[in-house]
């Protein structure tokens, strides 16, 4: 079997997704009421880009498959696979398990999801010209 980056970040949005919703459940339900209201909101903001990303990397898998791979459209999967890891991955773990040291990675990650979000903008207008 060939590497196909299209595959990649099709399982990856798929798996992020559902991992993206039982999080948000494992917080609604078992977190609520045992972590402070600030750590609470932080634990459901990494749901919330995590949700919001899977989604943006299955809509670049299905671009990828529309019009073919492209540098452009490369750099958007890396970067909402390490924006989602990094930025929800550090929150998570900050909010479990309490090490500050997780807490400088967090804006890594928004950077990762910055340059996806500018990647796929670029593989737009390059589609268009």
């Amino acid at each position: 079997m060939s590497f196909n980056i299209a595959h990649l970040a099709f399982i990856f949005a798929a798996l992020s997704g559902a991992f993206g919703v039982g999080f948000g459940a494992f917080g609604a339900h078992a977190l609520r009421g045992k972590i402070e209201d600030r750590l609470m909101d932080t634990f459901q903001t990494a749901v919330q880009y995590q949700m919001i990303h899977a989604l943006a990397l299955l809509i670049v898998a299905i671009l990828i498959m529309q019009w073919g791979r492209t540098v452009t459209l490369d750099f958007a999967v890396y970067g909402f696979i390490a924006g989602i890891l990094l930025f929800s991955g550090s929150l998570y773990g900050l909010v479990l398990t309490e090490m500050r040291w997780l807490g400088p990675i967090t804006p890594i990650g928004g950077v990762c999801f910055i340059i996806a979000w500018l990647a796929l903008a670029v593989a737009g207008f390059q589609r268009i010209g």
